[in-house]
């Protein structure tokens, strides 16, 4: 009782973090507007369902009408906003905003998964490969649009980043085992091979080298609702899933030998593991490019906090990787120049010195 007691205290009050710094986000920009009109704003925006239309769709093949379903919404709220700072925050700053979090989360929850299933605090989403892979497809993409049967810069990266991981999955596995040390090994390579193949793509991407750039420096800019309907849905999903993987995650800290005497299907975890953070780390990587340090150092951070019980870590984790992505992302925003900065960079910027000074202070630890 006592464990779920700290996970419901430490969820709600990183909620309550979460829900400030996205009010505080919309409100910053060019056009200054107060926290509690952005909170209007938001709540305006809230469609409920109300009804039931219907309508007609005629059969392709006979052409008769058919009716068809479909629901009504209406709005939950009707608070007194001026049209302008409405359209800015639902329509503008919010998208983008919603975006950052969700691959916040996605990136914290699988580098916690990571750094578990490896057992070593290094380890990151992007270990074995899946950020090179989508960075490969959304680079060729960008520089060989004809030879890529995609007609989606996300749908290519996404599927680059998948089919990386599990091509790194396939080369570690010799019968019926997948023994982390060669899949790490495997992960090392395949990411040298894809980073040779990126570079010589972009010395070939003619006008989509800025593009191409930008894109791997990991960007939110000019990001829409489209986009996180594409994140959203799959890096929710599979996170849930994952968190009902905490227990296995604490057993396999054991070692696998012991995992398995405990009742652990050590292989089959691994795998279902490997997938889900994959996709996870695919979902986000596919919409806003390689974005650094998130499932490094946030996972980090709360485990200082909370403890390595990965029943607390795994979704405090994954709520506090959403705040520091909507952090940094307001950061690379704020007004400094002509250019954008990519939100990559302030990761970056942030999450290496942090990460050196935990190293100095002795409070990285073997997971």
């Amino acid at each position: 009782m006592q464990r779920r007691h700290r996970t419901a205290v430490w969820s709600a009050g990183l909620s309550v973090l979460l829900v400030a710094v996205v009010i505080g986000s919309a409100a910053l920009g060019p056009v200054r507007i107060e926290p509690a009109t952005v909170a209007m704003a938001i709540l305006n925006g809230v469609a409920v369902p109300s009804g039931i239309e219907v309508g007609t769709a005629t059969l392709p093949l006979f052409g008769w009408p058919v009716p068809v379903p479909g629901l009504e919404f209406s709005s939950a709220f009707s608070f007194p906003v001026e049209k302008t700072h409405e359209y800015i925050v639902v329509q503008l700053r919010l998208p983008r905003i919603v975006l950052a979090a969700t691959v916040g989360f996605a990136l914290a929850a699988a580098g916690t998964v990571m750094q578990g299933f490896f057992r070593n605090p290094l380890a990151d989403p992007s270990i074995i490969g899946v950020s090179s892979g989508g960075a490969a497809g959304a680079v060729a993409a960008i520089a060989f649009p004809a030879l890529v049967p995609f007609g989606s810069l996300h749908l290519a990266a996404f599927v680059g980043a998948l089919a990386t991981a599990f091509l790194v999955y396939a080369i570690a596995t010799e019968g019926g085992r997948t023994p982390v040390a060669t899949l790490l090994l495997a992960g090392v390579a395949v990411q040298a091979f894809l980073g040779a193949m990126i570079s010589y793509m972009l010395i070939h991407s003619g006008d989509g080298l800025r593009e191409a750039v930008v894109w791997l420096m990991g960007s939110l800019a000019n990001r829409g609702w489209n986009d996180v309907t594409f994140a959203l849905p799959v890096s929710l999903a599979g996170a849930l899933v994952l968190a009902t993987y905490a227990r296995e995650l604490n057993v396999l800290l054991l070692g696998e030998e012991d995992a398995h005497h405990l009742g652990v299907e050590v292989e089959r975890t691994k795998l279902v593991l490997l997938a889900l953070a994959s996709v996870v780390t695919a979902a986000g990587v596919a919409v806003t490019g390689v974005i650094g340090f998130v499932g490094l150092v946030v996972p980090h951070i709360m485990r200082l906090l909370v403890g390595p019980d990965h029943r607390i870590l795994f979704p405090t984790s994954a709520l506090a990787g959403a705040s520091f992505l909507v952090v940094t992302d307001t950061i690379a925003r704020w007004p400094a120049g002509p250019t954008e900065v990519p939100v990559g960079i302030v990761t970056a910027a942030l999450g290496a010195p942090f990460f050196l000074f935990l190293l100095t202070r002795r409070e990285v630890y073997s997971v």
